[in-house]
């Protein structure tokens, strides 16, 4: 359904995607995983038509972007991070005056918006000015929005952003909801919320896909890898700089938690066993304290740190992942 080949942004010399491919299948809700600055917003924008490409193409039911725009957005509903509403308008004036923009034909104006209205349970809502709603319902309009035209895919920007836990609980479900009639690209640095609804998931950092897979195929790919919690008493800047330049066997250092001013505890991806000891020896050696070294199993949380985090260390080697 959707298809993205060779994808490329630049903005002069800075290149925010570079060269990425992936596809989203029919009724699938693909996750599109990142840090903050990761390239999410960008590629998002680019797939909906909002910004053209470097190079690259987006083909969405075999169509391209690129030769038929008008054709192509009108078979996609997008809800960027933060929904384009008018607040001085009420809800059912911006859903006609967003029908009108679609080209919608007239005949079917009221049905879609009335659609619209009941799928996002806001039918009730539909007289009041959307500046005086709370900010779920205003995320429950953007949705409604992005639903009017029966858009064969939808993608949606950091849907769950700035929202209560229950109101997040609710978007998710609409998220599910909705499956059986769209093709879904969901974004979010979220780790939590990707992992709640999606069928399979994107890593992208730093412009670059660093792997495409379901949330169990990236764990198993995951399951030979060595992680070890390591809790010490220094300073965690100077214990930083040894597990970087001293101790060989290093993969990554997947996360660092302070618990005090002087104790600090890191999660690493190490090559082998032996590398505990030279850890323990190392660490011995330069007076630091460690307070517990234990084994961990890798969780689809570690996987996301060590593809994301830091580039002085090698990224899980896993040729199985595309």
């Amino acid at each position: 359904m959707i298809e993205i080949k060779n994808l490329t942004k630049q903005y002069g010399k800075i290149t925010a995607v570079d060269n990425i491919s992936f596809t989203a299948n029919k009724n699938e809700i693909l996750g599109f995983l990142g840090p903050n600055g990761a390239g999410k917003s960008t590629t998002m924008n680019m797939i909906v038509g909002y910004l053209p490409p470097t190079s690259g193409q987006i083909l969405i039911d075999g169509k391209s972007m690129n030769e038929n725009p008008k054709e192509v957005k009108k078979m996609i509903g997008y809800l960027p991070e933060l929904p384009p509403l008018y607040l001085d308008m009420k809800v059912i004036e911006y859903l006609r005056f967003v029908a009108g923009i679609k080209e919608v034909p007239k005949s079917d104006f009221e049905h879609q918006i009335a659609r619209s209205l009941s799928r996002l349970k806001i039918t009730d809502m539909k007289g009041r000015l959307i500046k005086n709603l709370s900010k779920g319902y205003r995320q429950r309009v953007g949705f409604a929005q992005a639903l009017i035209g029966d858009p064969q895919v939808l993608i949606l920007d950091e849907p769950t952003v700035g929202l209560d836990p229950n109101q997040t609980a609710e978007v998710r479900n609409l998220i599910n909801m909705l499956r059986k009639d769209h093709t879904i690209i969901f974004s979010s640095h979220i780790l939590q919320e990707v992992n709640a609804v999606c069928d399979r998931i994107v890593i992208i950092d730093k412009g670059h896909i660093k792997a495409v897979d379901t949330k169990e195929n990236l764990e198993d790919a995951s399951r030979d890898e060595i992680v070890y919690i390591l809790k010490v008493e220094g300073d965690a800047s100077s214990v930083e700089s040894i597990l970087r330049n001293e101790i060989k066997g290093i993969k990554s250092i997947i996360d660092i938690t302070y618990s005090d001013e002087n104790t600090s505890e890191f999660k690493l991806s190490i090559e082998n066993e032996e590398v505990r000891k030279s850890l323990i020896s190392v660490l011995t050696q330069k007076d630091i304290s460690i307070i517990e070294i234990r084994k961990v199993k890798m969780s689809l949380e570690d996987v996301f740190a060590s593809y994301t985090r830091g580039s002085d260390f090698t990224t899980i080697n896993n040729d199985n992942i595309s």
